[in-house]
Formats: structure tokens, C-alpha cells, sequence
């Protein structure tokens, strides 16, 4: 099959949307499917490079940190549109509701293919970047979406969670629910009998049978990591855990005031940004890993933590239901006091700890990304169906 993904973002970018559309085509790829992409260029040059079509951007730091627009309309990127229309897409795949959305749409006119659109980004959580009203931004994100839907076969939501607010906003074309995968050969278990993590953990100084509770993610104000902090402020000094942030982002100065306002420098540690190819040892330097974000649409990085051992302590979402079972793989808390309940009880237990290991590795073997490929497959193939439908009706309606 000939599929075309668009996205505005790609690497050298880390975020949950990059991994899980390059996850996506490697592993078209590899079941020897004809796949070519276009997306953002990290400047105003526009280029192609291995049937990666590169479009020429511009920053649009001051809308949200790391954001790029295209610069197309001063750039001459026809006679690429046109290869594309050459090619023939069957199907494109959006990813990015922006710049690559509008060109994608260009190429899908000409070839008359169906699109399929990912819905990776919550926007309505993401409305203190752009309105002060947070009621004006919610409507706007609800009206935004219903037109993108317009020109969309098929929608693809990563949980059920999204699926309904989908729902909910009154879209036109039909939801399809389909997790994003992750590469299993990539995340697991150490295999060193812990000789690397006892490394890490030394150059980070933390002490050798310390527990230590993770984040991995970009630090922005929608993902609630001061919750992290007060948290473990909130522990008993003496068995105090230690809190390893890794990544990077414009809450970062805030969370590090916040640290040394309660005393907690001794005890939190920020990484930075890390290389993709290093994200799995960093998974595996921590014993439990922690989110208090509620701006999840699929909590890539839960299943990511636990595919390398790791039971999940998070913020109760509904995007996670029936992904972190309280006290199977991890659990859902609400409050404080479930959260130091939770904690308490999974640093006080060693036998519980460790079958909450194996059952993450047994949860996160559900979402390998051969199973994720043959789902986005499936949904290319009723998208294609969809559109046949439509052109058929269209035709059988012009003789009426």
C-alpha cells in the first residue's frame, strides 16, 4: 500500500507524537509497505531526503514553546506536491492539525484518497497558551476540531478517552480507538544484573537501595509536575523517596524554584533532555514511575515505564482505565493521601513489588508496535471503503 503520514514534527524533536509516528514508519516499512512522509524542516529550507519530504518553517515560539509553522507559501515546494500526486498516495495519515495538515489536504484533492487523522493533542487542556477565558478556548478547540473532522474519512483516537470528547464534540466523520504501540525490542528489563543503574544512579548521587520515583517527559505547566514536588514534600523526611525529572521544558525554572522552596534540593534531580536512544536506561534508573498529569491523550511514557519493569503510580485519568490497575501493575491516585497510601505500600512490600514488575511487563507486551501497525492497517483499509462509499454516492446522486 502506498500511505503518505504527515506531521509537523519529526526528528531530531523528542515528544510523544514523534515517537509514536516514526514507531509507526519503521514498522510500515518493514511489512514492506511504500511509505513516504512530510514534515517540518528545524529551518526555512525545504528538501527531500529518503522519500522524507522536509518543509521549509518558520518558530512560532511565542503560540507554544518548540512550535513551527511552514513557510511554503514563500517557498517553492510545487513540483514536490506534484511527485507526491505522481506517486499516488492510497491513504494519507495526518498526525498534526497545522501545516502539514493544510498540505496534506492539497495532495489528498488531487489524488482523491482518504485522509485518516490521529488525534494526538488535547487541546482544550492547552487553552492558557493562547485565550484568558478558559471557556472561550474550550469552545474554540471543540468548533476547530469539528471542521478538521470535516475533511477527514476516518479519525483515529489513542484511547477511549479522547474517543469520547471526540464524540462529544459532535464530529462528522466516524472514531476509531487505537493505542499507540511501542517498540518492545527497544524498552525492557536491564539485562546487567543492575550494573548500569547502580552507575547512574551513583553520578546522580543517590545512594545504592534508595527508592527513586521518575519522570520522563517535557516539563510544561499542563502536565502538573509541581504536584510531583509537593508530593514528596509531603513524605516523612526519614524515608523520603528521591524524584529524578528527565526532560526538558518552560516549567523547568519554575519547578526548580519550587525544590528549593521546600527544602527539597537534597532530593530532586533534573536530567535534562536526553538522546531518543537513551530514554530506556533512564527508564530503568528508577524503581516506580510518577505522573500527576490529567492532558494525557494516551500516556505513551506509562506504557514505555512499565515495558522496562515499572509499576506506575499516576494521577487517576481516565485515558488509563484499564491500562494501571490499582495494585496489579501500579495504581491511580486521586488524592494525597491515596498517593502516600499507594507509595507507602509499594516501598513497604518486596514481594508486591515484584509482581507488580512482572505484570507491567505483562501489560506493556499489549501495545508492541506489530500489534499497533495491523490496527492502523485495519483503519486504513475502512477509510479506503469509506471514501469508495462516498465517491459512489456522490456519482448515483449527480443522475438524480
Amino acid at each position: 500500500m502506498k500511505i503518505l503520514l504527515a506531521s509537523d514534527t519529526w526528528s531530531p524533536m523528542v515528544n510523544g507524537v514523534v515517537r509514536s509516528v516514526e514507531l509507526l514508519y519503521h514498522q510500515l516499512l518493514a511489512l514492506g509497505h511504500d511509505v513516504r512522509v512530510v514534515t517540518l524542516a528545524q529551518n526555512g529550507h525545504s528538501h527531500e531526503e529518503n522519500g522524507i519530504l522536509y518543509v521549509g518553517s518558520i518558530s512560532a515560539e511565542r503560540v507554544y514553546p518548540g512550535v513551527r509553522i511552514s513557510a511554503a507559501g514563500a517557498l517553492p515546494i510545487s513540483h514536490w506536491l506534484d511527485e507526491l500526486e505522481a506517486w499516488g498516495p492510497e491513504v494519507i495519515h495526518t498526525q498534526s492539525e497545522f501545516s502539514t495538515f493544510m498540505l496534506a489536504q492539497r495532495v489528498a484533492r488531487r489524488c482523491r484518497c482518504p485522509v485518516v487523522h490521529t488525534y494526538h493533542t488535547v487541546y482544550e487542556d492547552y487553552t492558557q497558551y493562547l485565550f484568558f477565558s478558559e471557556r472561550l478556548g474550550r469552545m474554540t478547540a471543540e468548533k476547530a476540531t469539528r471542521i478538521l473532522s470535516g475533511y477527514c474519512s476516518l479519525m483515529l483516537a489513542p484511547t477511549e478517552k479522547v474517543r469520547a470528547m471526540l464524540n462529544r464534540y459532535g464530529v462528522s466523520c466516524p472514531v476509531v480507538t487505537v493505542p499507540t504501540g511501542i517498540d518492545l525490542t527497544a524498552f525492557g528489563p536491564a539485562q546487567d544484573n543492575g550494573e548500569e543503574k547502580a552507575r547512574m544512579r551513583a553520578e546522580l548521587g543517590i545512594p545504592e537501595g534508595d527508592t527513586v520515583l521518575l519522570s520522563l517527559g517535557r516539563l510544561a505547566a499542563e502536565k502538573n509536575h509541581a504536584q510531583l514536588v509537593r508530593l514528596l514534600a509531603a513524605q516523612p523526611e526519614k524515608n523520603r523517596p528521591w524524584l529524578v525529572f528527565v526532560g526538558d521544558g518552560p516549567a523547568r525554572p519554575d519547578l526548580e524554584a519550587l525544590t528549593k522552596e521546600l527544602k527539597l534540593t537534597d532530593r530532586v534531580r533534573f536530567v535534562g533532555m536526553v538522546k531518543p536512544d537513551e530514554v530506556p536506561r533512564w527508564y530503568r534508573v528508577g524503581d516506580i514511575f510518577v505522573s500527576a498529569s490529567q492532558s494525557e491523550t494516551q500516556g505513551l511514557t506509562y506504557f514505555e515505564g512499565m515495558a522496562c519493569g515499572l509499576p506506575v503510580l499516576c494521577r487517576a485519568d481516565p485515558c488509563l482505565d484499564g491500562v494501571v490497575e490499582n495494585g496489579f501493575n501500579g495504581w491511580q491516585w486521586k488524592d494525597e493521601a491515596e498517593f502516600a497510601s499507594a507509595l507507602n505500600t509499594i516501598i513497604s512490600d518486596p514481594a508486591l513489588r515484584g509482581q507488580l514488575h512482572q505484570n507491567a511487563l505483562a501489560t506493556a507486551a499489549r501495545y508492541s508496535a506489530e500489534h499497533f501497525a495491523q490496527q492502523v492497517l485495519d483503519a486504513y483499509q475502512q477509510a479506503i471503503a469509506l471514501k469508495q462509499y462516498e465517491s459512489e454516492h456522490k456519482s448515483i446522486l449527480s443522475w438524480v
